[in-house]
């Protein structure tokens, strides 16, 4: 069972995953490979925006920063967008991509199965631990994420993908990683972090979704 993160004193992180996608529609594994916003999830990254302005007010002075994927990227300038603040004026951070589904990315969970059945089964049961063909395991992933969180050191908000989120709020909160791996991946909501403790910001409209997790 991995150690409870924390981050530094004094210190609040805001995150969300990025909005709706095309693969999420299909219920595709999703990894590194881009996949578009659809028009809900451009709603979601509006409403993710809205939602730290209810919080923080228009054009906070915090960080900004994304994952490289363009998912990310275009939720981001969205939500700054909405939070009167320029599209750009953010940074990318590796640290914080998705996690690598090597040779499962864009594949249905059918078609994944149909592969390895034997390894499909065992990564199910043990996600922490059992690598995706050419990918990455959740322990691998945690570590990115600890490394990510232990370097921040001012208010930031951040806007990753589910699987990375899900990690990230179980080592917060101090779950089994059997626990971690059943948490839900929801869009179009942003999470505030002080210390190790985790709170969901109050939603905004109707955008939320929360597709079936397959990562």
């Amino acid at each position: 069972m991995p150690e409870r993160l924390s981050l530094k004193p004094g210190v609040t992180l805001y995150f969300a995953r990025h909005g709706e996608t095309e693969a999420n529609c299909r219920y595709l594994f999703s990894g590194r490979k881009n996949t578009p916003l659809t028009a809900r999830g451009r709603e979601q990254a509006k409403a993710i925006g809205l939602a730290l302005e209810n919080e923080l007010g228009p054009a906070p002075g915090i960080g900004f920063v994304a994952s490289p994927l363009e998912r990310a990227r275009i939720t981001m300038e969205i939500a700054r967008e909405t939070l009167e603040l320029p599209r750009e004026g953010y940074t990318t951070d590796a640290r914080i991509e998705e996690i690598n589904l090597g040779e499962w990315d864009q594949l249905t969970a059918d078609e994944a199965r149909a592969r390895d059945p034997v390894l499909f089964v065992a990564r199910a049961a043990d996600k922490w631990n059992v690598h995706v063909p050419g990918g990455e395991n959740y322990a691998e992933v945690a570590a990115r994420a600890e490394d990510w969180v232990k370097s921040l050191g001012r208010d930031t908000f951040a806007v990753s993908h589910g699987a990375y989120t899900r990690i990230l709020r179980g080592l917060f909160l101090g779950l089994s990683t059997t626990e971690m791996s059943a948490l839900d991946e929801p869009q179009g909501v942003v999470f505030r972090v002080q210390c190790s403790d985790v709170a969901q910001l109050p939603g905004v409209g109707d955008a939320l979704s929360n597709p079936k997790p397959i990562g």
